[in-house]
């Protein structure tokens, strides 16, 4: 079911009859599991219209804290600890126009996802010539699942790295050994991903008011999704696109 079908199925089974929705109408659905494939397709969706110009795309993961503390005891140094439980989102974003193509929520560890969101983006239709992510991406998985899509990865070694391994781990240990410069000007196009948080961030919150675990995870989709929207307004004004939605193909078109 594509995104149209499942908004329009799931407003029909929630959406009031008779009066407006109350104040706390989304926060109770937020706390419907069957929203959250709905949040994630519609992030999708409304990053199509940018497939035309994305080539660049970088990935990493941020924390929203959350209105609880988890509390503890520490044996080893005799003390009671306590920290503000967060919730793990995972992005890959355009890194021309911060754009999010792909988002999870999960506490799993960063690289595994990799190959998952950017298969996801790949089969939306967009074009991806390079991916760039920081040290904790590295593996030869990821390596493999890059250039399988015709991407150059950009992702730096560590300092235990060694040349030794698969003929295209090999290949990008050489480029990063002999042609660091060159290296280094691909690979900080990842400050942008830093920069996407920030901007989800600054514009919704750093945190959730949601209290269930699914709740919090539909509330942190739903501002990477207004976040999406934000970037397809400020493409109309600065860059004279129009997006066409809910059809095969939508796209940016320049208006004249």
């Amino acid at each position: 079911m594509d995104a149209k079908s499942a908004v329009g199925n799931w407003l029909a089974g929630r959406a009031p009859k008779s009066k407006p929705w109350g104040y706390n109408s989304i926060f109770r659905a937020f706390e419907n599991p069957a929203l959250t494939p709905i949040l994630s397709a519609l992030i999708e969706e409304s990053a199509l219209p940018f497939r035309e110009v994305e080539r660049q795309f970088s990935q990493d993961s941020t924390g929203f804290s959350t209105t609880g503390y988890e509390r503890w005891f520490d044996q080893k140094h005799g003390k009671l600890c306590s920290q503000r439980p967060f919730v793990k989102l995972h992005a890959f974003i355009g890194t021309l126009t911060n754009v999010v193509t792909s988002a999870r929520i999960t506490d799993a560890g960063d690289a595994p996802m990799l190959p998952e969101m950017l298969e996801s983006t790949v089969r939306a239709g967009f074009a991806v010539a390079e991916v760039s992510a920081d040290k904790g991406y590295l593996s030869k998985r990821n390596v493999e699942a890059i250039r399988a899509t015709g991407a150059t990865p950009y992702i730096p070694f560590k300092e235990n790295s060694t040349g030794q391994g698969p003929a295209l781990w090999r290949e990008m240990f050489a480029f990063y050994m002999l042609k660091r410069p060159e290296f280094l000007a691909h690979y900080h196009r990842r400050s942008n991903v830093e920069t996407t948080f920030a901007m989800i961030k600054a514009k919704f919150g750093a945190s959730v008011r949601s209290k269930l675990p699914v709740a919090q995870a539909n509330e942190v989709l739903a501002k990477v999704l207004c976040h999406n929207l934000c970037c397809l307004i400020s493409s109309f004004y600065e860059s004279g696109l129009r997006p066409s939605f809910w059809s095969d193909a939508p796209v940016l078109r320049v208006v004249r």
